[in-house]
Formats: structure tokens, C-alpha cells, sequence
């Protein structure tokens, strides 16, 4: 889909720069997409802790970095 849009060039640049993206419509999905998980994120923040009644689910643990692991 092709959209006409005003974007200030110094913004772009510095997004694009930070984004690390090779052009302009990818430093734009980029931003949309970062923009998406946060207000996602907030939404999930919202909910901590508002069902009282929920159990303890076991989570996975990864293994230390250091740990020394058998030989085949």
C-alpha cells in the first residue's frame, strides 16, 4: 500500500540510524512494529497481578553460561 507522508528528515535519518535499517519504508515498518510490542507490553503490565485466584506456573530455567557440560 502506498501512503504520502511528512516526515521530518532529521527524524527519519536518526531512526533510520538507530534502527539500523537500509531504507526509508524499512526504518518505517521498523518503528511500527516497535511501537505495536510496547503498547502490547503496557497491556500486559495492566493486567499484573489483577487475577488473584491464578496458580503458580512452573517456568524453564535456562542453564548457566559457565555450567561444564558432559561428553558424549
Amino acid at each position: 500500500m502506498k501512503k504520502t507522508l511528512l516526515i521530518d528528515d532529521a527524524l527519519l535519518r536518526d531512526a533510520r540510524s538507530a534502527s539500523g535499517a537500509q531504507t526509508d519504508t524499512e526504518t518505517i515498518r521498523l518503528g511500527l512494529e516497535a511501537l505495536i510490542r510496547q503498547a502490547a507490553y503496557q497491556r500486559l503490565r495492566a493486567l499484573r497481578g489483577s487475577e488473584p485466584r491464578a496458580r503458580e506456573v512452573s517456568r524453564r530455567r535456562e542453564r548457566a553460561a559457565s555450567a561444564p557440560h558432559s561428553a558424549p
